[in-house]
């Protein structure tokens, strides 16, 4: 599926043996944010939660990706939820933008799409914001975790606690 990774081991085998100009101006050269995608996203495949699927519209393209929530449990069960992710050139020092695809009622998501999950904010005040160090198995788990049974008792003990 990864056809990116086997244009990385060609390119660094042309590493190694780079003996004419034209060898290294025939290869495009691969950015620091798609060798770090080849790898998170064979960890993303191999750890992927049981309700979630990913697809990629161009395999050669891993900075832009769709995530299907299908959630098993919870106030959300039985739905299906469209995800769009890009992945930005300054990854990872920069979140990947996600975008609801589906309308849905939801606390944290807006009625544009737009994901409140502080793990996608560059700078946030509770300092569990993006980091360098999180990947797109972050992101994934993060997303589904909007839709699980724990989240919603997180709500209603808000709601009972600051609804007075």
């Amino acid at each position: 599926m990864l056809t990116l990774a086997s244009k990385l081991k060609r390119d660094d085998g042309l590493k190694g043996s780079r003996t004419s100009a034209t060898a290294s101006d025939s290869t495009r050269r691969v950015s620091v944010r798609d060798k770090l995608l080849v790898k998170e996203v064979a960890e993303l495949e191999a750890n992927l939660p049981c309700t979630c699927k990913v697809h990629f519209p161009d395999p050669n393209k891993l900075h832009c990706f769709q995530l299907t929530v299908t959630p098993d449990e919870g106030y959300y069960q039985g739905g299906k939820f469209q995800f769009e992710t890009e992945v930005p050139d300054a990854y990872n020092m920069v979140p990947p933008k996600v975008k609801c695809l589906t309308r849905i009622w939801h606390p944290n998501i807006t009625e544009t799409g737009e994901i409140c999950l502080s793990l996608l904010r560059e700078h946030s005040i509770d300092g569990t914001g993006w980091a360098p160090t999180r990947t797109l198995k972050d992101v994934v788990w993060g997303l589904n975790s909007l839709f699980t049974e724990d989240f919603r008792s997180k709500v209603d003990d808000y709601i009972k606690r600051y609804a007075r």
